[in-house]
């Protein structure tokens, strides 16, 4: 090989080397432009489904419009999935999440739905110092730290639901409603009501609230049942409340047994209308489950086909299209992803306690309401901010009753809620 040949080779070799590191340093820089953000929830459920559904949706949107804006630069956001099978282990959700934590390197968490899972989970993410926005939980305590030792809990934030007492508040509001229903069309002067509640932290919180406030709308407890979340038969308890002469059944039921109730509620024609929590029944596939016999439940519900705000029914709609679904409150970490996108970009970094000061100042239309945070760092509910709705199965199509002039609200679009017939019959003997 000649000289020429070898200078040949050698500019060759030099310039494979040099194209091989810019390759390199692309990669570094793609790579280093990634912000990891973790989902969780329990996959298996509709409740995990939401979540990943609901970030996923938000995620492609902005990494479509080129991303997070950090100063000059933009990230892209990687989703991690993590099953935390809490609504079945709530030690599978603590593991799940560290693994997420350790191996994927995520740099914020969404999601989680069951209490005892999310105060574990809070612990964890806190120990890292990792902002987490709970989309799922709505245990009160997990917000009282904040305000408690700040320092270590300001990484956390709830988005949705509502903390448990203003669950308790918004869904006896529902209550109140059917109950005046029964006063102003039945003359049913003191309305009797069976309290039914899950076994877990939120539904302890809704039951001793449900029974120290249902006396002040002039009515009585007839008494309180507390089935398990995943109950496959409610028989006995749905007998029991026959018999204690209960016209009206408040709720509040987060897993599977939602399915189970509303099924045999309405095939017993249990004489007491069903108003307050019941998650599966914010599902598309609820009817369909219950075999027709969910008619006429009625739950509180974050989402509604009414115009809550100018966003409501498109966004609701393109969840539909995406999903096959209706969505359920666990969606919110759709909202979750924007408003961490919005704290980053005002706050033109990462650095977690300028985005977290960027968080607080939040203040995001979405598709359930004005969504802002109190000194807590927890959603705030109000006619001006998050109002939650109540909607209620009418003929197999889901449709929304409430705020029907509540605090001068109706949102357009909704519908005078429908005793079930076979409780209007009861009500008239």
């Amino acid at each position: 090989m000649n000289t020429r040949q070898l200078v040949t080779v050698f500019l060759l070799a030099l310039f494979c080397f040099g194209m091989i590191l810019l390759a390199g340093c692309a990669r570094q820089e793609e790579e280093g432009n990634v912000i990891k953000i973790g989902v969780a929830g329990p996959m298996q459920f509709i409740h995990g489904q939401h979540h990943m559904l609901g970030a996923q949706m938000a995620a492609d949107e902005i990494n479509d419009a080129g991303g997070i804006k950090v100063g000059d630069d933009y990230y892209t956001i990687e989703l991690v999935k993590i099953d935390t099978n809490e609504l079945l282990s709530v030690d599978d959700a603590s593991s799940a999440v560290e693994k997420a934590i350790a191996q994927d390197n995520i740099d914020l968490l969404v999601g989680t739905i069951r209490t005892e899972a999310a105060v574990a989970i809070q612990e964890l993410m806190m120990d890292h110092q990792k902002i987490y926005i709970t989309c799922g939980a709505s245990f009160k305590e997990m917000a009282d730290k904040v305000s408690q030792d700040y320092d270590r809990y300001k990484y956390w934030f709830r988005l949705t639901p509502l903390n448990g007492e203003l669950l308790a508040k918004a869904s006896l509001l529902l209550l109140q409603h059917v109950g005046q229903v029964m006063k102003d069309d039945y003359g049913i002067e003191t309305p009797k009501v069976a309290v039914v509640c899950e076994e877990a932290a939120a539904g302890d919180t809704l039951a001793a609230v449900a029974q120290q406030v249902i006396p002040s709308f002039g009515m009585e407890v007839a008494g309180v049942w507390r089935p398990s979340p995943q109950a496959t038969d409610m028989t006995a308890e749905l007998a029991a409340i026959r018999d204690s002469g209960a016209q009206i059944i408040y709720t509040y039921l987060s897993s599977s047994g939602g399915v189970t109730y509303a099924r045999q509620w309405g095939e017993l024609k249990i004489p007491a209308a069903s108003v307050g929590i019941n998650v599966e029944a914010q599902s598309k596939g609820f009817i369909e489950a219950t075999d027709n016999y969910g008619n006429y439940e009625f739950t509180l519900n974050t989402y509604a086909p009414v115009e809550i705000t100018e966003k409501t029914i498109k966004w609701y709609e393109d969840f539909i299209a995406k999903a096959g679904e209706f969505p359920t409150y666990n969606a919110g970490t759709y909202d979750a992803l924007y408003i961490y996108k919005e704290a980053v970009e005002r706050a033109g970094t990462l650095d977690l306690d300028a985005v977290i000061e960027e968080m607080e100042k939040t203040r995001f239309t979405s598709a359930c309401g004005i969504q802002a945070f109190d000194e807590n760092h927890d959603v705030i509910w109000g006619p001006e901010y998050v109002t939650a709705v109540g909607t209620q199965w009418q003929d197999g199509e889901l449709k929304c009753v409430w705020p029907y002039d509540w605090q001068g609200i109706t949102y357009p679009g909704t519908v005078k809620y429908q005793l079930p017939p076979w409780v209007e019959e009861a009500l008239q003997k």
